[in-house]
């Protein structure tokens, strides 16, 4: 620099970068490195410096895509702590949030770390769920931890190891590599930054190939893709320098004095002695916009810096070498295609094109490792369970402290036979056993880490799933409303319960009206209709009332009134069938009737709400539906309930019970004097509760599933829930079976049609 230095291609290492680059930027002076991939010295803070490589940026983009490819959710960062590490780590972390997964523990070791050191970090982490690793640092000490790791025992079946692509560089620069380092990375995924084949490339490769031979015959010296960039930016700048001259650049140089304040009161740098680089932003212009095509392949940047077409092969070392799996590139993700075929067409990052060959992991298999284990101190799990003192068919404590029994628990337990592992757990009562417990105060000891998860009747809410990570439901239920109703008997009246008073008038207008209508149409051509008046108007009603049964003699001669007629007959046609079918279900369907009919007019009342004290109804009546809470009254047990509904508002009772569906069905099967009135007005389905981002949940929830699509699920509920319904076989044939008082105001109108009627005749 102080030689009137134009531009530096180097440094090797991210932290000398972030020292030199404060310094290449006060000069002007483009810095061009090709192994320096901190995602951090691309900010602008960094003007003078040029990557050209790829950056981390894009290595943990593809890391982060494999985990989801893989889809495990925890995953634990070993990196050195600097600059590079702790950069490269941070991106990581970002990129996997954006895939809902998350580093679940960071493992940092400092640069220089013994071998002790990184013993007890890997002994700590070892005792934790997740068994997927990555490994960020640099080759000398990477090759130390993966050996520390063999040691271990972690590098055996269940575990997997990612590490960046300071392996590849291994490989490709010692091959072959010794055995004793071989078998330290056995099943390790690694990464490799992808440079397309081409004849450039291969002369290259065999021209280095046969230099290193003859000066090092005992250690071949392989070129790493870091090598192929390497000579790549020489012939950049080359191109960027002849671009420089082309447009009228020339090499000055100035002192400024702020330079010799870097001395720092005579120092030994000589700051004083340095000179700023007239031309430097114009090399760094020319630079920018070199377009060639080198030994990497096309070599262009983009408006953000990062050289365009960002790909690595992704590596499983197997054996005595490694074998490629498939590819990664920021335009299509994975794929078992080279991306340079894949550019050709339109990007696809969809989860149905992502695609890896099998990898051989380590342990010698070929099955995707679950991922994480329980953590290694010997502990069964702590599941809590609500201790009910109501509907115990669902949850009750039976036989035993800690021996439950109930629907729920057989659900659980049936689940946890389709998991892949087995499941260490005791089964810990929540609640005094007098009152039921208030589930909300459970969920939140989960989430606290008092219990590992809670099994139990828990409905799906919002809050809820603030807390925890609820399985997939395992039942549907929902609040409804449940009322006294009343038998509603039909009376004499009954044939008239079908059309309201409004439809009655109508429908005998209308007779009339068609009656009329077509005597209009019909009297002047058609003898049927004419003759005097008093003849003409019993014509008129015989016929349009004769129609409502099809009887009708008289005939239609013109074509206006047979149209007028056929549209009449339809509808009629239509009434009568829509009367007997109402009719009928009047007659022989059971008729209950409640003053409440709904949600809606249950709060527009005013009166006294009951509800199961400990469940969520009261904040979602309280806060959701804004119900004061002085309206809200809370019963413990079913007895409580149908007491409370019998008194009614007047006795101190309550009008309604709001509670969800799967207890008021329970509740139902045995009081006959209470129905559900209206719908349904919340959705939800009651789940398992465990902590949030717990892999365990996950495997639950596919475990549900497969209770459901085999039926298990239905045999569980129809066993615990499958009450008698409530109904008398003597009063439902009693009710089917139709009675004179039903009928009887018919008898009596057609009795009085036939007396008047003699009457009239004599």
């Amino acid at each position: 620099m102080q030689n009137e230095t134009v531009a530096i291609i180097g440094p090797q290492l991210s932290v000398t970068a972030h020292l030199v680059s404060h310094i290449a930027n006060e000069l002007h002076v483009p810095l061009l490195s090709c192994a320096a991939t901190d995602p951090a010295l691309s900010s602008l803070q960094y003007r003078f410096f040029v990557r050209t490589t790829q950056s981390d940026l894009f290595q943990m983009a593809a890391i982060a895509d494999i985990i989801e490819y893989y889809e495990w959710r925890n995953v634990i960062a070993v990196f050195v702590d600097d600059d590079h590490g702790r950069n490269g780590i941070s991106v990581l972390g970002d990129k996997l949030e954006e895939s809902r997964a998350k580093i679940s523990y960071k493992a940092p070791m400092r640069p220089g770390a013994t071998r002790n050191e990184i013993t007890n970090l890997l002994v700590k982490v070892d005792l934790m769920d997740s068994r997927i690793f990555v490994l960020h640092t640099y080759p000398d000490w990477g090759l130390e931890v993966l050996d520390v790791a063999e040691n271990l025992g972690m590098l055996g079946s269940g575990y997997v190891w990612i590490v960046t692509d300071w392996l590849s560089t291994v490989l490709d620069t010692y091959s072959p590599v010794s055995s004793n380092v071989i078998a330290n990375v056995q099943g390790v995924v690694t990464l490799r930054m992808h440079t397309p084949d081409s004849k450039q490339k291969t002369n290259l490769v065999t021209g280095w190939s046969n230099l290193t031979s003859r000066k090092a015959s005992n250690s071949p010296f392989g070129l790493s893709t870091y090598g192929l960039y390497a000579y790549d930016t020489v012939w950049l700048l080359a191109h960027a320098i002849d671009k420089f001259f082309s447009q009228g650049g020339n090499i000055s140089f100035s002192k400024d004095s702020r330079l010799a304040q870097l001395g720092l009161g005579g120092g030994k740098l000589p700051f004083d002695a340095l000179s700023i680089f007239n031309g430097g932003e114009l090399l760094l212009k020319s630079i920018s916009e070199v377009n060639m095509t080198g030994v990497t392949g096309p070599i262009k940047f983009t408006s953000d810096g990062y050289l365009n077409h960002p790909a690595y092969q992704v590596i499983n070392v197997v054996g005595n070498g490694y074998r490629r799996i498939g590819y990664w590139s920021n335009y299509s993700g994975l794929s078992i295609v080279p991306p340079e075929i894949l550019y050709r067409k339109p990007p696809n990052r969809s989860s149905s094109t992502q695609q890896l060959h099998d990898v051989i992991w380590p342990g010698q298999t070929t099955q995707k490792p679950r991922g994480w284990v329980f953590p290694n101190n010997g502990r069964e799990l702590r599941i809590g369970v609500p201790n009910r003192v109501v509907y115990r068919e669902f949850v009750s404590l039976v036989q035993g402290p800690d021996t439950f029994g109930g629907y729920c628990i057989d659900v659980f337990t049936a689940a946890l036979n389709f998991l892949p592992y087995a499941l260490p757990y005791k089964l810990i009562p929540f609640g005094d056993g007098h009152n039921n417990p208030k589930v909300s105060d459970l969920i939140s000891q989960v989430s606290a880490g008092v219990y590992d998860a809670a099994v139990g009747d828990f409905a799906i809410t919002t809050n809820r799933t603030r807390m925890v990570d609820f399985t997939q439901p395992y039942i549907e239920s929902g609040l409804v409303v449940v009322a006294p109703v009343r038998k509603r008997n039909p009376n004499e009246w009954a044939f008239l319960r079908p059309f309201t008073p409004m439809m009655w008038c109508v429908t005998g207008i209308f007779f009339l009206v068609v009656g009329v209508v077509v005597w209009i149409l019909e009297h002047r051509i058609n003898d049927d209709f004419r003759g005097p008046p008093k003849r003409q108007i019993v014509t008129v009603l015989w016929f349009s009332f004769s129609t409502l049964f099809f009887s009708h003699r008289e005939r239609t001669l013109s074509t206006l009134g047979r149209v007028v007629l056929f549209i009449w007959l339809f509808i009629v046609l239509i009434l009568t069938s829509s009367y007997t079918a109402s009719l009928t279900s009047i007659l022989t369907v059971e008729q209950l009737s409640s003053p409440v009919k709904g949600i809606d007019s249950l709060i527009s009342t005013g009166d006294p709400i009951g509800y199961q004290r400990g469940s969520f109804a009261e904040n979602y009546l309280s806060e959701e539906l804004s119900i004061p809470k002085s309206r809200l009254v809370p019963l413990n047990s079913a007895d409580d309930y149908a007491k409370a509904l019998k008194d009614g508002p007047k006795k101190g009772g309550v009008a309604a019970v709001i509670d969800e569906h799967a207890y008021m069905e329970l509740f139902l099967s045995t009081q006959c004097e209470f129905s559900i009135v209206g719908s349904e007005f919340s959705k939800m389905g009651w789940g398992f509760a465990f902590p949030r981002d717990s892999q365990l949940a996950v495997d639950m929830s596919t475990a549900i599933l497969k209770l459901s699509e085999n039926g298990d699920l239905q045999r569980i509920h129809n066993k615990w829930l499958k009450g008698i319904a409530c109904r008398s076989q003597g009063t439902k044939e009693e009710v089917d079976r139709l009675q004179l008082n039903s009928f009887w105001g018919l008898f009596v109108l057609c009795g009085f049609a036939c007396l008047l009627a003699l009457l009239v005749y004599l």
